[in-house]
């Protein structure tokens, strides 16, 4: 595997638990908050994994709002970047990960290659912004599914993107 970091916006502990969870299944010892990274670190990468929670109606994760910005400013031509986002399907149904689509509309201009979209219709959840063709862009993690759940879709999705990075 290429050189590969987790980055992720966290309020409440879970993405950062959630973005843990993934490097360890993936082998990567490089996990940052996002307020923790600038665009010259992510130059050192072949592979971004990009996830945040979703807050509000829909909204961005605060510390990725300046992310964005160095997301936009930075040079992912030629990287492979997979996004995965955190939301409450029972409590926010309409905004279901919302966030994530933040992340994608910020990257996927970029010349990056993006990979890991899952299938929708493997949730329940009345709406979502991230999700483009049928597919969440990256994977959505459903806070109100129990555990068992939670990791089984993280370790679904770390062995389907494992052959790209």
């Amino acid at each position: 595997m290429k050189k590969t970091i987790v980055i992720y916006g966290s309020t409440t502990g879970n993405c950062q638990e959630y973005a843990e969870t993934i490097a360890q299944k993936l082998g990567v010892s490089d996990v940052k908050n996002v307020a923790d990274v600038d665009a010259d670190m992510l130059a050192e990468y072949d592979n971004l994994l990009l996830g945040t929670s979703t807050w509000g109606s829909g909204e961005l994760q605060d510390d990725w709002f300046d992310g964005v910005d160095m997301l936009k400013s930075a040079d992912l031509k030629g990287k492979t970047i997979a996004l995965f986002g955190c939301g409450d399907a029972s409590g926010y149904s309409d905004t279901f990960c919302g966030g994530m689509a933040s992340l994608y509309d910020a990257v996927k201009e970029s010349g990056a290659k993006l990979i890991g979209q899952v299938d929708a219709s493997t949730y329940t959840y009345d709406d979502s912004e991230s999700v483009v063709d049928g597919k969440f862009v990256g994977l959505a993690i459903d806070s109100s599914e129990s555990e068992d759940e939670i990791d089984g879709r993280i370790s679904a999705w770390v062995e389907s993107i494992k052959p790209e990075l």
